[in-house]
């Protein structure tokens, strides 16, 4: 019988052995897991911007190639097929007021012009962002507007509700030099890059005039938020995490192009502006983050590592060649409507009491004024007649005659 039945092998570890060897390697690779992935050292600002660079530069050249590929394949099937072309044909003449004529008219020679430094622009900027500032100081609306979207309805599952805790909107302003302008085709590809510009390339329909200026600031402009992780599993709130983050701005430096689309009354197109960044842009961040209550783990690395590469995919999704913002414009043309100031207050005035109570106030408004003005030709009596500052103005009853009737009223309106 023993030559028949084999002997069974003995187990090389026991069962405490084993259960010990399984607890160290678990032990391991939670180790390694902290070590490696939450307390890792992040790469170098210079490395992680120089990939980022990259990535964006080789999707920018994808998507031109793409674009030279396609015109190939349709002037391939327009010399194949003359029938395609006929429209070609009996389409119109481009219009008189061209590129070329626009850049002979305005002395702009894109080969040579010297690019400018939009000084009195970015003062313009400037004051436009710190009353801007100003207003969100002395008002809640940009902080009910930052909340409403925080919490929006694509919100989580697994995420409390998120509160502001600090927002600064930095005290520099950024500073915009180096414009120049640019003509530009139908895809927003420029003529002949390294050429002499030709005004006879673009004439064909869907070029345009591109501005680009260099754009840099560097401030500090802070948006924090706190909230909660939810643990939903396996019951509703089985743990939560308090969660506090800070993100900061604290440099961006880029080209900013800008360009305006004509409008198309046959098809009921506004004019229109876009603006979109080249893919050399710069962004930094800076970073804070908080997690636990008690036991709290501060600036882990790998967190502001995920919410930077979100942003620059945020922002790179939305204006970063090849994807532009486009904002219409309103009609340019004076209007009634938009009028304001001038004898507006005193219709307003009108409108608001009654109309007996309204011709009387205006009736004192012109005598006020008439006595102004003869007192003031009287006291430059003495004066140069030809200064115009001085020359005596029609009185108000003069110019506009009638008892009734106000300044800027049509003749035989109603007083």
């Amino acid at each position: 019988m023993a030559d028949i039945c084999p002997s069974r092998s003995e187990p090389t570890l026991s069962f405490t052995q084993g259960l010990i060897l399984g607890q160290l390697s678990v032990v391991l690779l939670l180790a390694a897991f902290i070590k490696f992935f939450i307390f890792g050292d992040p790469p170098s600002p210079e490395v992680v911007a120089s990939i980022r660079a990259t990535d964006r530069r080789s999707r920018t050249l994808a998507h031109k190639k793409s674009i030279l590929s396609l015109r190939e394949t349709n002037a391939l099937q327009l010399v194949q097929n003359p029938a395609l072309n006929k429209k070609h044909v009996l389409r119109p003449g481009p219009p008189t007021l061209t590129i070329g004529s626009i850049l002979s008219k305005t002395y702009y020679k894109v080969d040579s012009h010297q690019p400018e430094s939009l000084d009195w622009f970015n003062v313009l900027i400037a004051q436009t962002i710190a009353q801007f500032r100003s207003d969100a100081q002395h008002d809640d609306a940009i902080l009910s507007s930052l909340n409403k979207a925080l919490n929006g309805t694509a919100r989580p599952d697994f995420l409390d509700e998120i509160k502001v805790t600090e927002l600064s909107l930095g005290e520099d302003f950024p500073i915009f030099s180096n414009c120049r302008i640019i003509p530009v085709d139908e895809d927003g590809l420029s003529f002949g890059t390294g050429k002499a510009f030709d005004a006879n390339m673009a004439t064909r329909e869907g070029a345009r005039l591109q501005a680009r200026m260099d754009v840099d600031l560097s401030d500090m402009i802070t948006l924090a938020v706190e909230t909660k992780l939810l643990l939903n599993y396996p019951k509703r709130l089985s743990a939560v995490l308090p969660v506090a983050l800070a993100v900061s701005v604290v440099r961006f430096s880029g080209t900013l192009s800008i360009s305006f689309i004509p409008s198309n009354p046959s098809n009921n197109e506004p004019a229109k502006m876009t603006f979109t960044f080249l893919d050399d842009y710069r962004l930094d961040f800076s970073i804070r983050s908080l997690l636990g209550s008690r036991s709290r783990l501060q600036d882990v690395p790998k967190i502001a590592q995920l919410v930077e590469s979100r942003l620059h995919r945020w922002f790179d999704e939305r204006c970063v060649e090849p994807r532009f913002q486009e904002i219409a414009l309103p009609n340019m043309w004076p209007r009634k409507k938009n009028t304001r100031g001038g004898d507006e207050t005193i219709s307003d005035v009108e409108r608001s009491m009654s109309k007996a109570k309204g011709v009387d106030i205006a009736k004192d408004v012109r005598e006020e004024a008439r006595k102004e003005i003869e007192a003031e030709a009287h006291g430059g009596a003495d004066r140069v007649p030809d200064s115009l500052r001085y020359r005596h103005r029609p009185r108000a009853d003069e110019e506009f005659p009638g008892a009734g009737s106000m300044p800027g009223s049509m003749p035989g309106s109603m007083p």
